[in-house]
């Protein structure tokens, strides 16, 4: 059990001596983010810029253009909502080489409540132009990619979550940014998952094979580029489409899928995720049942 946002704090220290042109940058939040791991291993290369979010973006797009690999980090709200003009026109405009990496994102916050629970910024960072999103489902999911992102060059967003995870994933495996992940080849429905939400999708595929309902989960870490080919591979051979995500049901994962399949291959899809509306403060865990976005409904949904 591991919380993406602590994989990316171990993964920042790993890399940062792979890579001697990463430097970090945290708006007072460094604890809470876990830079501050990297902060104790490179104090020279940690910028604590204060809670000052959008000084902290035109900072990085600064160091940027000097040839440093700048990783911005910030709670999920605040980094796609106080920030969002200076992404948009100092950091996608000009298409540079910088990273935003964003913990506590979604509902499962938990009691930080509505205002600090970003449930837009998916929808806010897949609709500008040159910004790839990614969204890592387990400890070493996030610390596979974080590398990938090193090499890319070009703004990217990463979601990571508060609460720890289960593993799904083994240290040796390969990911790629751009492409989803299948688990099993059912074709009674396919669920399509991000972020804290694959584990769900897991337990509701494990749970429904007991009745002899055979379905396919589709881990889609990286929601744009999205993987247009898997995506429609699973419509075609599967009854039904569901996707799942700790995000508005506006702007997100559903919402990539549904553009894809209603131009390449016209198909119904359920989305499940928080519909439209705010979070609320609670136990984690509580909420996402709340919201019904675990196990539960998802196997609920593919039973109707």
């Amino acid at each position: 059990m591991k919380a993406t946002r602590d994989s990316y704090g171990e993964a920042l220290v790993k890399l940062g001596e792979k890579y001697k042109d990463i430097v970090v940058l945290d708006a007072d939040l460094a604890s809470a983010t876990k830079t501050v791991e990297f902060k104790k291993a490179y104090p020279e290369r940690f910028f604590d810029m204060g809670i000052a979010e959008q000084d902290m973006i035109g900072t990085a797009a600064g160091l940027s253009i000097g040839g440093k690999i700048p990783f911005a980090s910030t709670f999920a709200v605040f980094a796609t909502g106080r920030a969002y003009d200076q992404i948009r026109t100092s950091i996608a405009y000009p298409n540079l080489n910088v990273k935003i990496a964003a913990t506590h994102a979604g509902i499962t916050v938990g009691e930080d409540g509505a205002t600090h629970q970003a449930l837009e910024d998916i929808s806010l960072m897949r609709s500008l132009p040159n910004m790839t999103v990614i969204s890592p489902a387990d400890d070493a999911e996030t610390q596979c990619l974080l590398e990938e992102v090193v090499k890319y060059k070009g703004p990217v967003y990463i979601r990571l979550c508060r609460p720890a995870t289960e593993d799904i994933y083994t240290n040796d495996f390969k990911f790629e940014i751009g492409k989803g992940i299948q688990h099993g080849n059912g074709t009674d429905a396919t669920i399509i998952a991000t972020g804290i939400t694959v584990v769900e999708a897991l337990k509701a595929k494990e749970e429904l094979s007991r009745e002899n309902i055979n379905v396919r989960v589709l881990d889609i870490h990286t929601i744009k580029p999205i993987d247009k080919d898997l995506i429609i591979k699973a419509a075609k051979e599967t009854q039904k489409i569901i996707t799942v995500e700790d995000h508005n049901v506006i702007g997100g994962l559903g919402t990539a899928v549904a553009d894809v399949l209603s131009e390449e291959y016209p198909k119904k899809i359920i989305k499940l995720g928080i519909n439209d509306e705010f979070g609320k403060s609670g136990n984690w865990k509580e909420l996402m049942d709340y919201y019904k976005i675990t196990s539960k409904y998802i196997v609920e949904e593919v039973k109707k």
